[in-house]
């Protein structure tokens, strides 16, 4: 199978090109500069609207992962239209893209974010669950509708929500470990707000999920089984590195930091679960927060 891949470079997509090419599958990365690998990447510029469409005939199918990092800098007007516009437009033109193909791939797996449910407390969340309100959940449903030319040519869509990738390498994760490893880690505000995580392994494991599996359309909750609040999510970050977690960060001292983000990311409460995937059969090979945490940091 030919697979399509933007974001290639980032956390998430650059483990999964090694992984598609592992299982025998060849890779066409979207690039922003100038292509150095011949036929393997093709340049795009979102922000402009070019892709050359005669450039991705003839792939199978297209993961979409690009997007601006919503937890580098605080949320400024400029940096939250950028946050938006990376997601909105980069898919609008892909799926436009593909629409436009003669021969258009059959699946495309378009990232989104369990931010589309915005901060519901202890309401269980599925994919049928209604979207939220605010900054992210807003977004989230533009970036989600913005796929619709693709649905509308035939192709197979499928939308993962994903909650917070855990790996040592970026993401959230990685700035949570050097506090934490100086025994300065805490809860966030009450610590009752629910985290919703997935391991990088299983990340990848449900995109090729979404790919071969012709039953998945749609949201799907790319998350594990358990979700977890923040505090218990200190708690065992803090015994997996056998580090004491005294410090608590008040609900006001996150929102200065942080600015609108704290209420948005960080003090907002997503318990997410993923019906979906596991009623198409997909098997989490870290289903529980304690095993995951051990298995990326290698403890």
């Amino acid at each position: 199978m030919k697979v399509l891949v933007s974001g290639a470079s980032g956390l998430v997509g650059s483990a999964l090109v090694p992984a598609l090419i592992a299982g025998g599958h060849s890779v066409v990365r979207l690039v922003r500069s100038a292509p150095k690998n011949g036929a393997d990447e093709v340049m795009w510029d979102p922000a402009a609207g070019t892709l050359d469409a005669s450039s991705v005939e003839g792939v199978n199918a297209a993961v979409h992962l690009s997007g601006e990092n919503i937890g580098e800098g605080r949320w400024t007007p400029r940096k939250k239209t950028a946050i938006r516009d990376s997601r909105v437009k980069s898919t609008r033109l892909l799926a436009e893209t593909l629409a436009r193909l003669g021969r258009p791939p059959g699946v495309l797996v378009c990232a989104s974010a369990v931010g589309y449910y915005g901060d519901r407390g202890e309401e269980v969340l599925r994919e049928e669950s209604p979207a939220g309100t605010g900054f992210l959940a807003d977004t989230c449903r533009e970036w989600e509708s913005a796929a619709e030319p693709a649905v509308q040519k035939g192709i197979r869509v499928v939308h993962l929500r994903s909650g917070i990738v855990l790996s040592p390498k970026g993401g959230a994760l990685a700035k949570m470990l050097p506090p934490f490893k100086m025994g300065l880690g805490g809860k966030l505000g009450s610590g009752r707000q629910y985290m919703s995580w997935i391991s990088l392994d299983d990340m990848i494991g449900v995109i090729i999920h979404g790919i071969e599996t012709e039953a998945l359309s749609g949201p799907v909750n790319a998350v594990a089984p358990q979700s977890v609040t923040n505090l218990e999510f200190t708690k065992t970050l803090g015994q997996v590195l056998s580090r004491p977690t005294p410090f608590a960060l008040p609900a006001f001292m996150v929102r200065l930091a942080f600015g609108e983000m704290a209420d948005a990311a960080l003090l907002a409460s997503a318990r997410v679960v993923p019906a979906r995937l596991q009623n198409s059969g997909y098997a989490f090979l870290h289903p529980e927060l304690k095993g995951a945490l051990r298995h990326v940091l290698g403890k």
